[in-house]
């Protein structure tokens, strides 16, 4: 085991959770907001798992996915109207508990904590069969292309995965207005397939013909 990548893992998660508390509790005006602590709980305790796993079993992906740094412009914009999206998500959902604005009944929440889950697990099956997944758009030193599994299914399943988590947590924090906001990562995610799809097609041999086995990006008979 890495120190300094077991260093690096943890200054993230911790300022991740820093972060997401500070963008919910802040807003809300109390620590008393209950979906918010629910979400913390359902993202940053797998998530803490997930890294340990990772840590003993695949340090490289682990690596990899604390990476950061787009190449493209392209990709950096899409970078950023995501971390906005995130912030005015968050943000909306500690002050629509403040002031019991569009706020969604109790059920929801546990429903939308039932999908989240469901979500996360598919995001560690993605995680499972394909260990050169990276944050940034990039073809690697040796990649291979994964095209069994659920990527016999779709494309990109990471982001089919990442699209129930994202639309999920709104629905945890009991937030119609978060909802709305989070509603954006559509064209934002569609926007980054679409660029991903140019670079994989010209430098990433086999891509073309993977596309025309799957044909779909992200759900199955829809795109």
């Amino acid at each position: 085991m890495s120190r300094e990548l077991f260093g690096q893992a943890l200054i993230k998660f911790f300022a991740g959770l820093l972060t997401v508390s500070l963008l919910l509790f802040l807003p809300a005006g109390t620590l008393r907001y209950p979906q918010g602590w629910l979400l913390i709980t359902i993202l940053f305790v797998p998530m803490f798992i997930a890294g340990l796993v990772m840590m003993r079993k695949s340090p490289e992906l682990l690596r990899r996915r604390l990476q950061g740094g787009e190449k493209e412009a392209g990709q950096r914009m899409v970078i950023l109207l995501s971390a906005l999206m995130f912030i005015a998500a968050f943000a909306a959902a500690g002050l629509s508990f403040r002031f019991g604005f569009l706020m969604l009944p109790r059920g929801v929440s546990a429903a939308g904590a039932a999908v989240f889950l469901a979500a996360y697990a598919l995001y560690a099956e993605v995680m499972r069969e394909n260990v050169w997944l990276s944050r940034t758009v990039e073809v690697q030193e040796d990649q291979k292309l994964v095209d069994t599994g659920l990527y016999g299914v779709v494309r990109h399943p990471m982001y089919s995965a990442t699209i129930l988590l994202f639309l999920s947590m709104p629905l945890v924090l009991g937030s119609a207005l978060s909802l709305a906001i989070m509603l954006f990562y559509i064209p934002i995610i569609v926007s980054r397939i679409r660029g991903e799809e140019e670079l994989l097609e010209r430098e990433f041999p086999g891509y073309r013909e993977y596309e025309e086995r799957v044909r779909y990006r992200l759900i199955p008979f829809i795109w």
